[in-house]
């Protein structure tokens, strides 16, 4: 199970992180900034993306949007969304859910400097109703991601 695994990584990793459970979903931004009490931009969102053959994450500021250009000129390709079954079977957590963390094997992700507006981030956890709060900083570190310019 998704959330099992990110239970998993920040125990292994980062015990002093706690996983927020919320009643209500939290599967969009909307819904994440409202059951957190933080402003949508706050949310750390995880977009699963192909560019030809490669499966990367991207993790942005909820409120930012890619920049085609600057994607293509990074990556060489243009981005193209996962479909929820492709994100599913790549990262174990669902649409909703996706994030960095508790992966069933090694992605490349990304963090947007979009991310560093903010001394604390709140990206999901492996499921549509759990979060975690951190720094860009550190999710960066403990997903090992490269800083990256590819939003708007």
């Amino acid at each position: 199970m998704s959330l099992d695994s990110v239970r998993a990584f920040f125990a292994e990793h980062a015990a002093d992180i706690t996983i927020i459970e919320t009643a209500e979903s939290s599967a969009t931004v909307a819904l994440a900034s409202a059951a957190h009490g933080v402003e949508p931009a706050q949310i750390a969102k995880t977009l699963a993306l192909k560019v030809d053959d490669t499966v990367l994450l991207v993790v942005t500021s909820g409120t930012a949007r890619l920049d085609n250009r600057k994607f293509r000129d990074r990556f060489g390709g243009k981005a193209r969304m996962l479909d929820a079954e492709q994100a599913l079977a790549l990262t174990s957590h669902p649409v909703g859910g996706i994030c960095p963390f508790g992966l069933p094997s090694p992605l490349a992700v990304y963090c947007d400097e979009s991310l560093h507006a903010f001394a604390e981030v709140l990206p999901a956890a492996g499921a549509t109703n759990t979060a975690v709060r951190l720094s860009p900083q550190r999710l960066a570190e403990l997903t090992q991601a490269q800083w990256v310019d590819i939003c708007q």
